[in-house]
């Protein structure tokens, strides 16, 4: 049975007590979502039940920016993404993307825009999702894939773009487009049930095939000025420090989703050759015994890195505007170096768990795994590790898109 987090006692209870409440939460919600776990992936269908299971428990309500008597703060909120992704990593993807895009309005809006979204939020218990792509150094020349057109009051966005998560079953979807008048980048959050707004989800994927990605169409859906949270500047010399968190903070909410399909697979595949007792050993295989100190070796070695760039990352958010150029450069760096150790660990850990133990939906690890990884070749990282290494460079390390 799931510990719920209760509606409305938050305020009486003492930080460290609403922390151990989150993660006793989290730890329920986890072992419901594996008792089925394999079943689900199988079907792939968009994650309606996932996401009922969630606010059933508290938790979109629960991982949103940290403020008095709600929300979470950066350490507890990656936990929680961690220990619900070593369950089912759709669904830790599904949360992780959820988490970072409660922070829209502190990273595009002023505070008291972003503290009435937060409240709001809280009091809705609404799901979040979106595609905010990354500032690039020069204009490319293509269309925008989304366009914003002034109309009083606002403005109509019309376009298309794919949706990692929960593009069927979020409450509220952020995106950025151009304004057609200005040029300017704005960010922007459209509510689901806008009219206007059609979803296309994607089948037959590989992995993460209960993370329910798919495409947003947008057909002229007015935006008023609330939903307009702020200005995405155009390249990373130009975004503030603080706006500039934004990309490697999902990059590393991500990274957590990693480590957690990785120590998922680790532990499924150990519970397996123990021959599911608690207490019973393989033999005295040492070929065995090599390869499962390997695989947790390179576990732990990944914690310890995402560990150390989740602190940093968490004391970068506590300065926020405060927070200088080249504090924002550091933490990209460490973030690219988290992603780098946890995509090589992740995939390696889940392709060799397969050949430990036969069972089936072992392999949902691997699939979840790469298609997590797909997208961010090490190469870019760490060139930009290396730059960052030898010039110190001020602007933060891009994303590879």
């Amino acid at each position: 049975m799931t510990t719920a987090i209760p509606p409305g006692t938050t305020g009486r209870r003492s930080l460290d007590e609403r922390r151990r409440t989150l993660l006793r939460t989290a730890r329920d919600v986890a072992d419901d979502l594996a008792a089925d776990a394999i079943a689900r992936d199988q079907a792939g269908k968009p994650p309606a039940d996932e996401t009922a299971r969630l606010r059933e428990a508290g938790l979109p309500a629960a991982l949103t920016p940290p403020g008095p008597d709600r929300g979470a703060d950066w350490r507890t909120g990656c936990a929680v993404i961690r220990e619900i992704a070593a369950a089912d990593g759709s669904v830790g993807d599904v949360l992780a993307r959820h988490y970072v895009h409660t922070w829209s309005g502190r990273f595009y809006a002023g505070h008291q825009h972003a503290a009435a979204l937060e409240e709001e939020s809280v009091a809705e218990q609404w799901l979040w999702t979106g595609a905010v792509r990354a500032p690039v150094p020069h204009d490319d020349g293509d269309a925008p894939e989304l366009t914003l057109r002034r109309r009083t009051p606002g403005y109509v966005l019309s376009g298309r773009r794919p949706v990692d998560t929960a593009v069927a079953t979020a409450d509220q979807i952020v995106v950025d487009a151009v304004c057609a008048a200005t040029g300017d980048v704005l960010v922007v959050r459209i509510p689901a049930g806008a009219r206007g707004v059609t979803v296309e989800s994607a089948h037959d994927r590989l992995g993460q095939r209960v993370a329910g990605a798919g495409e947003v169409v947008l057909d002229r859906v007015a935006i008023t000025p609330e939903q307009v949270l702020g200005r995405r500047p155009h390249d990373e010399e130009s975004t503030a420090p603080f706006t500039a968190l934004a990309e490697p903070a999902l990059r590393l909410a991500l990274c957590h989703v990693g480590l957690g399909i990785a120590e998922g697979a680790l532990t499924e595949a150990r519970d397996l050759s123990r021959g599911g007792r608690a207490h019973r050993l393989p033999g005295e295989d040492p070929d065995l015994f090599l390869t499962y100190g390997e695989l947790a070796s390179a576990a732990q070695t990944a914690t310890a890195v995402v560990d150390r760039a989740t602190d940093v990352m968490a004391r970068a958010l506590d300065t926020g505007t405060h927070l200088d150029a080249e504090g924002a450069a550091g933490v990209a760096a460490l973030v690219a170096t988290a992603e780098t150790v946890t995509s090589k660990a992740a995939l390696r850990i889940t392709a060799r768990v397969l050949e430990l133990a036969d069972a089936p939906g072992l392999d949902r690890f691997w699939r979840n795994a790469r298609v997590l990884t797909a997208h961010r070749p090490a190469a870019h990282r760490l060139r930009s590790i290396g730059e960052h290494y030898l010039n110190g460079s001020h602007p933060v390390v891009a994303a590879f898109r």
